[in-house]
């Protein structure tokens, strides 16, 4: 397959109405000190490792939770075992006993996992001998910030939810809730729009792909063709009751030309959103802009991905440089007229 090489800049906008697409550890929406909501990158990144798992099971992703026999997660050093058996023998879950490839091999190892190739990772063996550690920084080509919420309100609600099962209580004779089944409560938010800027960087694997030694992968057209996808349905794909109404949105993929130079900014503060008439409307007028500056000098394409039947996408029209495409069928919209 061939290889990818080209520079890419875009974001991708997940909508979340009554649901919480990233909680934190107190099971909020998570909010910046100024009281607007956000998501991490690992959110979107999770969407895309879960589609990946799913609806191509034929490719090894590395940074995803597993479990070992006693239904415990692994440790990095038991994922990476039961992925390249023949490659490791382990001591226990924290050390291993010997590495059977030289730390070339391991680099390849890890590049055959998607996940490390688009996303990177910071991977390391622990050996029982101190020489024969393995420590490995993968500088990922995919970069994802954190999404912020751009839609103009952050209406965060909670509501109580019971528990079939009553709370047993610690035995003792005063507990008075012993009768009464258990109460939680449950965080959402009301509308949300989430933008998440990201960039593609394939010269950010050339020095460790070459370290790897012949046969070691790099980031492929297959790769970025899956990436995209995943980009544009990953969050949809996922389904759990928190996440309910959480869904992809508007996909931008801005694809500079190979040997272009060219840096453009965050995508955070290009994009603004509004309601029209009951239907979301996107004002894509400051990325025009961009378009026309570079042109087909810079640019080589530009992708637009949404869904026509509930959002409405001004400002960015349909050219031989710019295609609007269809979320859920994949479908050239610009043959539509």
């Amino acid at each position: 397959m061939p290889s990818f090489k080209n520079r890419v800049y875009g974001c991708a906008v997940i909508k979340s109405v009554n649901s919480n697409y990233n909680a934190d550890f107190s099971h909020q929406p998570r909010t910046l000190p100024d009281g607007r909501v956000y998501a991490t990158d690992k959110a979107l990144k999770y969407s895309v490792k879960n589609y990946f798992k799913k609806l191509y099971p034929e490719e090894k992703v590395f940074y995803f939770k597993k479990l070992n026999e006693e239904f415990n997660p692994m440790s990095l050093i038991e994922a990476y075992a039961d992925m390249f058996p023949d490659h490791v023998e382990l001591k226990d879950e924290k050390k291993v006993d010997k590495v059977k490839v030289p730390k070339a091999g391991v680099a390849k190892d890890i590049l055959e996992c998607i996940d490390i190739r688009l996303f990177g990772a910071t991977f390391a063996l622990k050996a029982a001998k101190k020489e024969d550690n393995v420590a490995i920084s993968v500088h990922g080509p995919v970069q994802i910030n954190h999404g912020i919420n751009i839609w103009p309100e952050n209406n965060i609600y909670s509501e109580q939810i019971m528990s079939p099962f009553r709370n047993p209580g610690d035995g003792s004779s005063d507990d008075e809730d012993k009768a009464a089944t258990t109460l939680g409560r449950q965080s959402k938010l009301r509308e949300g729009h989430y933008l998440h800027h990201f960039s593609v960087n394939p010269q950010n694997l050339v020095d460790i792909v070459k370290l790897a030694g012949d046969g070691a992968k790099t980031i492929s057209e297959s790769d970025i063709k899956k990436l995209k996808e995943a980009f544009s349905k990953g969050v949809t794909y996922y389904d759990s009751s928190a996440k309910a109404g959480t869904d992809n949105e508007l996909l931008i993929w801005v694809q500079l030309k190979e040997k272009s130079k060219t840096v453009l900014p965050n995508f955070t503060e290009l994009v603004s959103i509004n309601r029209e008439n009951g239907t979301v409307e996107f004002d894509l007028s400051k990325i025009n802009s961009l378009v026309q500056k570079y042109g087909n000098s810079e640019i080589e394409s530009v992708e637009v991905y949404y869904s026509p039947e509930t959002t409405l996408v001004n400002g960015l029209n349909p050219s031989e440089l710019v295609k609007h495409v269809d979320l859920e069928t994949g479908k050239d919209m610009n043959s539509d007229g």
